[in-house]
This record gives structure tokens, sequence and C-alpha cells, in this order.
């Protein structure tokens, strides 16, 4: 692709050009980032996918509007408490850093931990069936997810190395965060040069897009099954496999990933495993109970 100009962002192969890529907008005098907007839309479209399967089923969707405090508060900070101490060469020598959500800093995995603590919480407070809402709120937490993973591409990050793909996305490197570029992706950079107007690019994989795409098949084949599942949780089984599976690979691309001390193993990696073992045992479970109760 021939450019005249230097674009921030570039995707070669699907023709798609992005001249300026702003991070926020001012409100008289006070910046709001693009990222913490994605997030909150997220946050409200997962909020009322819920409710609308629940309407659907015949279900009180009020019930997951109350919740959604609990998920919202206790989903933020398990987020921000799960990239802390994953990145806490950053932040011990500054604290009040910790609080300073503006920049980013949240992981998806520490979300869905707090929130499923804050649901645990919540339906024993309101003694319901913990399985019976995070049915529901599998579904809705795709769609956040969803939506929330393009606020990544206003910061330039959560991307992974250099490629050359249908899918690849050329940054202008004078934009990318520091932190984002390896060694290793900067070798390959040297090796595979793109410029724009004399700028220098980085190509490379789109994670972001790749998790977004992947969650949106995974929404569409739970919205399906759901028609044919056979026990309460099953739907949430499904979304520890699916979402554990694609995270896994998806983020042995990155070139930003959070490692746990000493081990050096990506902790997202390591979580995802988790999530797919506990997404096996509980269909296993849940179906071998059902079945023991079809033959009494």
């Amino acid at each position: 692709m021939e450019l005249s100009f230097a674009p921030d962002v570039v995707f070669p192969h699907l023709g798609i050009v992005i001249r300026h890529l702003p991070r926020g907008f001012d409100v008289f005098g006070f910046t709001v980032y693009f990222y913490g907007v994605t997030m909150a839309l997220g946050m409200l479209c997962g909020l009322l996918t819920a409710q609308v399967l629940m309407r659907r089923d015949g279900e009180k969707a009020d019930v997951m509007f109350d919740f959604a405090v609990w998920g919202v508060i206790f989903g933020l900070i398990g987020a921000r408490a799960y990239y802390v101490v994953f990145s806490w060469d950053s932040y011990k020598n500054g604290l009040l850093n910790v609080f300073n959500l503006r920049e980013g800093g949240l992981a998806v995995f520490g979300a869905v931990l707090g929130g499923a603590l804050a649901m645990l919480l919540f339906t024993r407070r309101r003694r319901l069936s913990f399985f019976y809402l995070a049915d529901y709120a599998a579904c809705g937490l795709l769609v956040g997810q969803i939506i929330g993973r393009w606020g990544n591409i206003f910061n330039a990050e959560a991307f992974g190395g250099y490629t050359d793909g249908f899918l690849a996305m050329q940054l202008r490197r004078a934009i990318v965060p520091p932190g984002m570029i390896s060694p290793g992706l900067t070798e390959d950079m040297l090796v595979h040069p793109v410029l724009y107007a004399g700028e220098a690019y980085i190509s490379v994989h789109p994670t972001f897009l790749y998790e977004g795409l992947w969650n949106l098949a995974l929404l569409l084949f739970l919205l399906f099954w759901r028609r044919h599942k056979i026990f309460t949780g099953e739907i949430m089984f499904l979304y520890f496999i699916g979402e554990g599976s694609g995270r896994f690979w998806i983020e042995g691309l990155r070139t930003d990933q959070l490692l746990i001390p000493v081990a050096q193993i990506p902790v997202s990696q390591a979580l995802s495993a988790v999530f797919i073992a506990l997404g096996l045992f509980g269909l296993w479970r849940g179906r071998s109970e059902r079945n023991k109760r079809g033959n009494v």
C-alpha cells in the first residue's frame, strides 16, 4: 500500500487507514479517554444483554440490575488488582499510581474473578442459585468483552509480535507506548521495515481484534446452545472452556504479557488452563448428575 502521508494505523490487506487515532475528548477542560468510554459502554451493553435474555426466559430481570452494582465495583477492583500485582515493579515506587485508572492497566481475567466473587456474595445474600445467575451473566460478560476490547486500539496497545498476515496491523511507532515494544519485536521490525512518508511502523498481530472476533463467535455459540442446555450452570462452564481456549493461544502472541514471578510463565495462559479444566470438570459433573437423575 502506497501512502503519501503518515497515518497512525494501517490494516494494509484490508485497505483500512486511520489517519489520526484520538485518545479521548475534552469536556469542560476534563479529558475523557476512549479507553474508559469503551469499558463503560461494554458494561452497559453486557448488563442489557443479560436482562434481555432473562426477560425472554420469563425471569425477573431486575435481579441482574441489582447485581450490576456489585459486579461493576468488584470487577473493577479485580481487574486493577490483577494488573498491579503482576506489574508490581511499575508501581512499587509510586503507590498512588495504583489508583490512576485513566492510563489503562485493567486485566480481563481480574474482572472475571472479581465479578465471580461479587456474584457469589450477592447470590448468597439473596438466596439465589449462583449457577442460575452465572448462565445469564456469561453472555452479558462476552458482550462487554467484545466492546471493551476496542479500547485497546485507542491506546495503541494489546498487540502481538511481527506478522504480515491478512489481518496484520501497522502502527506508527511514535504512538506506541514504550513498554509494548519488546526486544524481539524490535528486531522483527528492523528485519521487516515498514515506512510511510518517512515514518517508521511496526507490523503486528492485532490481538485485541483476534480476541474480539473469538468472543463474538463464542457468544453466538452460547446463544444458540442456550436452547439445548440440560443443567443450570452449563452456559457458564462452556464460557470457561471457550474463553480459556481463545485466551490461551492469543496470550501467547502478545508482547505485553503479565508473568508469574520466578516461573516467568504468562499468568493469563496459566489461568486459561485452569478455566478450561474447571469448565470440562463442570460439564462432566453436571451431565453425569443429570443422567443419574434421569435413570432413577
